[in-house]
C-alpha cells in the first residue's frame, strides 16, 4: 500500500510510509558519514511540490532543509538534537497540502 500522505527514504534504501515522529527519530539516528548520509521526506507522487531532508554534516550534527515551492518556503538550519529535528519535522509536515485533504484557508472575517 502506498503512503497516504508522505514517505521517508534514506540513502541506504530504507522506506517508511507515513512515518511517525518515532520512526523519523530512528531514521535520523541511523544516519552516518559513510553510506547512509541523508533521509528525505516527501509526498509519494511524481514531481512533489515539497520535501524535507536531513543530512549528516562532516563536522557533526545535521543539516535540515525544508522546501515547499507552492508556498515559496525554503529554510535551511543545522542542529545536533535528533529529537528536536523529528518533532520539528512532524510539525512542519502537518502544514503541508496532501491530495484528498482540503487546503487550509485563512479568513479575514
Amino acid at each position: 500500500m502506498a503512503a497516504q500522505y508522505y514517505c521517508a527514504d534514506n540513502e541506504s534504501g530504507d522506506h517508511v510510509d507515513d512515518p511517525s515522529e518515532d520512526a523519523l527519530f530512528d531514521l535520523i539516528s541511523e544516519l552516518d558519514n559513510s553510506d547512509n548520509t541523508f533521509v528525505v521526506i516527501q509526498p509519494d507522487e511524481d514531481d512533489p511540490a515539497w520535501f524535507a531532508s536531513v543530512a549528516v554534516l562532516d563536522e557533526g550534527g545535521y543539516e535540515i532543509v525544508l522546501r515547499d515551492s507552492a508556498r515559496h518556503e525554503h529554510d535551511v538550519s543545522t542542529t545536533t538534537d535528533i529529537g528536536g529535528i523529528a518533532n520539528d519535522l512532524i510539525i512542519w509536515l502537518t502544514g503541508r497540502d496532501f491530495p484528498g485533504r482540503p487546503t487550509r484557508q485563512t479568513s479575514t472575517f
